[in-house]
């Protein structure tokens, strides 16, 4: 297929379970590998779901299997970096899969670039976004908003990489509740972790916040969107449809 090199397809989907997301990650990286799709970025939430990465800590997860099932919490092995973490309702996971040419390659910039695209959307809400230099992710002062995990599958019909896995930005409050008391957060134990909500007493749709961070993507990465499914373009449109909406039901 003839592509704009720099042109992504994005697509919302307000929920999907992750086996199912992982799989699709997983055909999308070969087809884009092989020139079949266009590089693309899923954005989504998913239920209750701990997956634990490449450092595996069996430690890290505080449940037992009868609690895990007890609670509806899906536990999954995987191929990214890192430790444990949590995904589930009221968190922003997007999952870039772009292919990175082998000239000029900087993987840790990549992992950077990610965490930019966050700060920089928190800070048009005059929240100071930041990083540990110990650690992966965005902070707000020694709390967690959002976790990076990736994984670069090498490309067998071009020299370079197709990204996979990506970010999880806490967007409602009380999410640390929710699933993160059952872990410890990427085997962290001395920060807690937050999220936008809790941070500055707003209220935000995920949807609107896939909306919002989808422009400092494109800037962060030198993307355009092909095709948008699943998202409004104007994100305060999002919210606006959900209300009308919920004064018709």
């Amino acid at each position: 297929m003839t592509t704009n090199v720099n042109a992504i397809d994005v697509r919302y989907v307000p929920m999907m379970g992750y086996a199912e997301a992982w799989d699709l990650q997983k055909a999308c990286v070969k087809e884009i590998d092989k020139g079949e799709r266009r590089e693309s970025l899923l954005l989504l939430q998913h239920p209750p779901t701990y997956t634990v990465g490449s450092q595996k800590h069996p430690e890290h997860l505080l449940y037992s299997e009868e609690e895990l099932a007890q609670r509806g919490i899906g536990l999954f092995q995987i191929d990214r970096g890192g430790d444990i973490t949590y995904h589930g309702p009221g968190q922003l996971v997007g999952y870039p899969l772009l292919y990175l040419d082998s000239a000029n390659l900087d993987l840790h910039q990549y992992l950077r670039d990610l965490e930019q695209v966050i700060i920089d959307w928190l800070a048009g809400y005059g929240v100071a976004g930041g990083r540990k230099p110990e650690y992966t992710g965005v902070w707000v002062g020694d709390e967690k908003i959002a976790a990076i995990g990736v994984k670069f599958n090498k490309a067998r019909a071009r020299r370079g990489f197709v990204t996979s896995h990506g970010f999880a930005l806490n967007v409602k409050a009380g999410i640390a509740q929710d699933g993160f008391k059952g872990i410890i957060p990427c085997g962290i134990q001395e920060y807690e972790v937050t999220s936008f909500a809790d941070v500055t007493g707003l209220h935000r749709s995920v949807e609107q916040v896939a909306s919002e961070l989808l422009p400092y993507f494109c800037r962060q990465f030198g993307r355009t969107v092909a095709r948008l499914e699943g998202l409004l373009e104007n994100p305060a449109d999002a919210d606006q449809q959900r209300g009308n909406q919920e004064g018709r039901d």
